[in-house]
């Protein structure tokens, strides 16, 4: 089956099935959480033949999180989904003013390869909640989990409701030419603004779930042995291939010393050396190891730096200047670049002369600073005295902020983003009004001016 005759295929079942009894959508997603949880082994399996990840971050960066959205949209899709009764103006009586919950219809969610399972599938639980039809297309750079999501998903629901696209840019393109009634794509900036430009071509709505170089700011008050813990913890979560990875540390010069050796104890501590750990993470693929690597070289190296051809060692630069090519790009490994500072209010302009990031961090216990950098910069999520766990809860969306995104998902949320929300006034007609009616008088132009200040 081609790409155009899949989508003519889900679209035809769609416009037969919509709209998908509430009943039907909690029973795809029961058969969805029950088939992950028999196949847990071999999700992991996938994940390790991939990435290298082992089977406890596996579970808890990936396939946790998916189980987790899973339950929170059974829990609540039924109130989700019902009919949402509001307020109707005086100016409008009789009548009575709801919102019906719609799917979109034929929806192309596009993950990336870093957390290929859980990008994946995190999204098309929240589209199938709401009563989409999807085609997925998982990252080519991750072959052995998008097999097991492509079987995974064969078996849980019939090709016309859900389908899996495999391939490389050929597919990409043929799906992008297609037209969908909404596209959910996670990735790089440059992919990102192309999915935009392609999805104009139909006005379909998109979320961009992207990235950027996103700062942590450790400030003089902060409590340092937590704060090298936790960094150590988001920057080495998968070899720092996360898009909410701390990209660079901006350090107060007074606790720059305790930090930074913190968080290399932390390192050793985890992984002791992290080469030859079986839980440390490799790169990708060569192209991305050899880019990485190229960061590295001609700066200051604190600790790390070394590899082995496939890994790379968790290291720290220091003395590095903001034109370094490491402060020019996503780093998207596992490589933390360090500038200093001397107060809090030299972080602001450097980092908001920068593109939006999709992540920030503060670690501080002085309140005025805390609220300084909460309202001054701009972002799409963070924390603070902590790294990468906001988007690990189904009560907050999650999503970025001009370049690093649009759109958020994530519990509720995700169901909000692949529905429609469609506005009714149902009138009565027992009683109309003529205010409303030409010709437009002095008397009614006053009782207007009453009835809709």
């Amino acid at each position: 089956m081609t790409i155009h005759d899949l989508v003519a295929l889900q679209r035809e079942a769609f416009e037969k099935a919509h709209p998908y009894d509430v009943e039907d959508r909690l029973a795809g997603l029961e058969r969805l959480r029950e088939a992950i949880e028999r196949r847990e082994n071999e999700i992991c399996a996938a994940l390790e033949a991939d990435l290298g990840k082992c089977a406890g971050e596996a579970y808890m960066t990936e396939i946790g999180m998916v189980l987790t959205e899973i339950s929170c949209a059974v829990k609540n899709l039924k109130k989700w989904a019902r009919p949402k009764r509001v307020k109707t103006h005086l100016v409008q009586f009789p009548a009575r003013s709801y919102i019906i919950k719609e799917a979109y219809g034929v929806v192309l969610i596009m993950a990336p390869w870093n957390y290929p399972f859980q990008l994946t599938i995190s999204p098309f639980v929240g589209a199938l909640a709401a009563g989409n039809h999807c085609i997925l297309k998982p990252s080519d750079y991750s072959p052995a989990t998008s097999q097991v999501i492509a079987s995974l998903i064969a078996e849980c629901f019939p090709v016309e409701q859900a389908a899996v696209v495999l391939g490389g840019r050929k597919e990409n393109q043929a799906l992008l030419d297609e037209r969908f009634d909404y596209i959910f794509f996670t990735g790089g900036v440059t992919v990102g603004k192309l999915v935009l430009e392609k999805a104009a071509r139909h006005v379909t709505p998109v979320t961009l779930e992207l990235g950027g170089k996103s700062p942590c700011i450790v400030d003089e008050t902060a409590c340092i042995p937590v704060a090298a813990r936790r960094i150590a913890f988001g920057k080495a979560l998968n070899s720092g291939q996360t898009c909410v990875a701390p990209d660079y540390l901006m350090v107060h010069e007074k606790v720059k010393d305790r930090l930074l050796q913190g968080i290399w104890d932390c390192w050793e501590e985890f992984y002791g050396d992290a080469l030859q750990s079986a839980q440390w993470p490799r790169m990708v693929n060569e192209k991305h190891y050899q880019r990485v690597m190229g960061l590295i070289r001609g700066e200051n190296i604190y600790c790390g730096g070394a590899g082995d051809g496939i890994r790379i060692a968790p290291t720290i630069l220091t003395d590095v200047s903001w034109e370094a090519p490491v402060m020019q790009e996503e780093i998207f490994g596992p490589v933390l670049p360090v500038i200093t500072f001397r107060h809090i209010d030299e972080v602001i302009p450097m980092i908001n002369s920068r593109e939006k990031p999709l992540a920030l961090y503060l670690f501080s216990r002085n309140a005025a600073n805390q609220e300084k950098i909460l309202d001054k910069i701009s972002f799409g999520g963070g924390c603070v005295n902590d790294t990468i766990i906001h988007l690990a809860t189904d009560q907050m969306p999650f999503g970025g902020v001009g370049q690093s995104g649009m759109g958020g998902y994530h519990g509720k949320k995700s169901f909000d983003t692949f529905t429609h929300e469609k506005s009714i006034v149902q009138k009565a007609n027992w009683l109309d009004i003529p205010v409303r009616y030409a010709p437009f008088t002095q008397k009614k132009l006053e009782l207007v001016k009453k009835l809709m200040k």
